[in-house]
């Protein structure tokens, strides 16, 4: 089980990324306008280093629904691999079996 602090953290994060995000994709789409100017080019970029850190999706970390473990998370399920495996042979995971050959 992950630290809650670390959890928290990330959920913070993601509504910050979620209130930018609009605001991001606007100055992003004049940053990447080439017949803009140089000069509005570059407030734009300027704009952008302004935001928040952490409203960059870039720092969000993809980490269990159950556990909030970061490592081993299958963006399908949103679960870590430890999770889906107990889950699996539960049965209560749909399409989900263990394989044999």
């Amino acid at each position: 089980m992950a630290k809650l602090s670390l959890i928290n953290r990330e959920k913070k994060r993601e509504q910050l990324v979620a209130k930018f995000a609009a605001k991001r994709a606007e100055l992003q789409a004049i940053v990447d306008d080439t017949s803009k100017s140089f000069e509005e080019r570059y407030e734009a970029r300027l704009k952008i280093q302004q935001l928040p850190r952490n409203s960059s999706p870039t720092r969000l970390r993809n980490r269990c629904a159950i556990t909030g473990r970061p490592r081993g998370t299958f963006r399908r399920f949103g679960l870590s691999r430890s999770k889906i495996r107990e889950l699996a042979f539960r049965g209560e995971v749909p399409g989900v079996t263990k394989s044999s050959w």
